[in-house]
């Protein structure tokens, strides 16, 4: 057990404190330790080695737990929340909408999707990034999932719809007391509202994907023909659950990478202005292609020191079905696990310099983290289905910022913060547009 628990409460105050130094604070006490929340133990996994086995050869012996159960108010069986037999047959249905040549197909999509957003800042006008991001990256993941691209307040009545789920369902797992999940609170009614907002705005898209289908060219309709193993197509509820799971993953985690990576290259001039000279050479030659994003390698290394220095995955939990061994430890049925994606990339033991924002670290002839030490999507037959998407919208929405602005921060202090992902506490930055040379292109 973690020191510092106290009487009934246990290790709650850190946690509600400031869970992501505790949790980083925790990886100094071993490969697995246990800390307690109120009468409920957790046992949180540190080492990167057990990591992997649990989330790869014993995948089997653990359900997603906690988190996941909570997340739910998304759809009961989408595939993100989906377990055994029912998770194997919906994520090989989902897979070919992910495979690398149909996000190649979507990459005019994200860049269409994407520009109007971009030219529509005012220069020297203060923005809240995080929220800018979101709209930005939810308009992608709806450009790509269902042909729409919608107004600022129908946007903006979504994402708080998405934000609201999310926020209920952590708070949920955290303070894990089932009973009060049905009482009439006014945080109960407001999570149901959002739940049952979205997927009415869901289902009236599949229904008008049902009525012309050939006037749509997206991830619904590949999922509206998808067939399993016996020539099955998934029901309307089951599509619809995947895509209130697409929608909520697809904006809020890109997001927050984006605004972290702004963050960062507001702190870092000569590392905007390595991007700005790689985004400015490659799309001289004409805009974004699938080709062309594959050639902005210096963004990617930025998306990945993102990823590690920031990573979304504060948090993940899983349940161990009955006693599992994880190399020397047992694991009794039922005990709640936990591992973080965040403070296992800010390890010194595994990254020199973990609190240093450097791009550089992931070029080819630097050393690499070992195996399983670098997990932004996870891993395992359970990773991420969006990943390949995700990594592609990021580089293009960067590319398309950097392309027209440099984003300056403003004053005051911008902190890690795990809510729903790894927020930024605050983050205010000014658009100033980056001028024009003589041919007109931005400079």
């Amino acid at each position: 057990m973690a020191p510092g628990r106290l009487p009934l409460i246990g290790h709650a105050v850190p946690l509600i404190k400031d869970r992501l130094a505790f949790l980083q604070r925790l990886r100094t006490h071993g490969p697995v330790v246990r800390v307690s929340v109120g009468p409920k133990t957790l046992t949180v996994v540190n080492s990167p080695d057990l990591m992997h086995k649990m989330l790869t050869v014993q995948a089997d012996e653990f359900t997603k737990g906690l988190l996941f159960e909570k997340l739910k108010l998304f759809g009961k069986d989408a595939l993100p929340v989906a377990e055994g037999k029912p998770h194997l047959r919906r994520r090989r249905m989902m897979q070919p909408a992910f495979h690398r040549q149909q996000i190649e197909g979507y990459v005019n999509t994200m860049r269409e999707s994407v520009e109007p957003y971009v030219a529509g800042w005012d220069g020297g006008t203060v923005l809240d990034v995080k929220t800018e991001m979101q709209l930005m990256a939810q308009g992608v993941v709806m450009s790509a999932l269902f042909s729409a691209t919608p107004e600022r307040e129908p946007a903006d009545a979504l994402l708080h719809s998405v934000d609201t789920v999310f926020r209920t369902a952590l708070k949920r797992a955290l303070l894990p007391v089932s009973v009060l999940e049905k009482l009439p609170t006014r945080g109960n009614r407001k999570a149901r509202a959002a739940s049952t907002g979205l997927r009415s705005a869901v289902a009236d898209i599949i229904a008008e994907h049902r009525a012309r289908p050939d006037a749509y060219d997206d991830i619904v309709s590949l999922l509206l023909t998808a067939r399993d193993d016996t020539g099955a197509t998934l029901a309307d509820d089951e599509i619809l659950s995947e895509i209130v799971a697409l929608l909520a993953a697809g904006s809020e985690t890109t997001a927050v990478v984006l605004a972290w990576l702004f963050h960062e290259l507001g702190r870092n001039p000569e590392m905007e202005r390595l991007l700005h000279e790689e985004v400015d050479s490659v799309l001289a030659e004409g805009p974004l292609t699938a080709e062309r994003v594959a050639r902005l390698v210096h963004t990617r290394r930025l998306v990945s020191e993102t990823l590690r220095m920031y990573s979304p995955a504060w948090l993940v939990t899983r349940q161990a079905i009955s006693d599992v061994r994880l190399g020397e430890f047992v694991l009794p049925a039922g005990s709640d696990v936990i591992w973080s994606a965040y403070a296992l990339h800010r390890d010194p033991d595994l990254y020199p310099d973990p609190l240093r924002f450097d791009p550089d670290r992931w070029l080819p002839e630097r050393p690499q983290p070992p195996k399983g030490a670098f997990v932004p999507f996870g891993s395992g037959k359970r990773m991420c289905i969006g990943d390949a998407f995700a990594w592609t919208e990021t580089i293009i929405i960067t590319a398309l910022i950097a392309s027209r602005w440099r984003l300056r921060p403003t004053p005051g202090t911008v902190r890690p913060v795990g809510a729903i992902s790894t927020h930024p506490s605050s983050l205010q930055m000014v658009p100033e547009l980056r001028h024009h040379s003589v041919a007109g292109r931005v400079r």
